[in-house]
């Protein structure tokens, strides 16, 4: 990927408060581009491992393995990642760092750009859901299976979706202060194990795993893009927000 420069915008990093940090966000060149060539990587991928009957297949087997060796602690785990991340659960999580970053952080412009990146990077997988239409996995080929999920949503795996989105979103948040490394890889084990989990419950194919990797990444890059051409320009026309903290304009 290109290296990352600094976008066109009308404020720097230098010129904004701390709880306004997120004004502007680092963007590749070529960003459109680049998610572009994303978003049809994972649509590519999603029509491979959909239509090609030994995939499938080939990616049971896995499942199958994790199946046949359960652990308790880890059963556990894993299904508590599966019930504190559906959607109502993503949605309860979101709203909570929304109003901390606006009510105790006093951060508005932080709270708007990291649930906006959480959340659309988790919707975007529900785009590519419909588009894909992939079967979902047949937990009675299983050993032991520990969900049912039955639908044509199977590609990409949604929490993973969401759990790598949020994981970005935090990142940037914490970008350039002492906690950007503890978020770059808290986060990334953290992606990496619920996608773990999704495929050790049964719920998903490895390759839906994958996807929930990519295509939040697609989404996300062209947020990205988008909110530094018109965001600040859109926030500078809801004077309300700067009742709650530094919205620069």
């Amino acid at each position: 990927m290109s290296s990352v420069s600094p976008a066109p915008a009308r404020h720097t990093i230098e010129s904004v408060p701390a709880q306004a940090r997120l004004a502007v966000l680092p963007q590749p060149r070529l960003w459109a581009l680049w998610a572009t060539l994303l978003a049809v990587l994972v649509l590519v991928l999603g029509a491979v491992v959909t239509q090609l009957r030994q995939v499938a297949p080939a990616e049971l087997t896995v499942d199958q393995e994790l199946s046949r060796d359960h652990n308790g602690v880890l059963t556990a785990l894993a299904l508590a990642v599966d019930a504190a991340l559906s959607p109502v659960g993503n949605l309860v999580i979101l709203g909570v760092l929304f109003l901390y970053l606006v009510l105790v952080r006093r951060a508005p412009v932080n709270a708007i750009v990291v649930t906006a990146v959480a959340g659309i990077g988790w919707l975007s997988s529900e785009a590519f859901k419909l588009a894909i239409a992939r079967p979902r996995l047949d937990s009675t080929l299983l050993a032991d299976p520990l969900v049912s999920e039955q639908g044509h949503d199977s590609f990409p795996s949604g929490h993973t979706s969401f759990a790598v989105s949020l994981a970005i979103a935090l990142y940037l948040l914490a970008r350039n202060t002492r906690w950007a490394k503890l978020a770059a890889v808290g986060g990334s084990i953290f992606a990496l194990a619920v996608g773990a989990s999704r495929v050790y419950l049964g719920a998903h194919y490895p390759s839906d795993v994958l996807g929930a990797f990519l295509g939040p990444l697609a989404a996300i890059l062209f947020f990205i893009g988008i909110w530094n051409l018109v965001g600040m320009r859109v926030l500078d026309r809801l004077p309300f927000l700067t009742r709650f903290g530094p919205v620069p304009g």
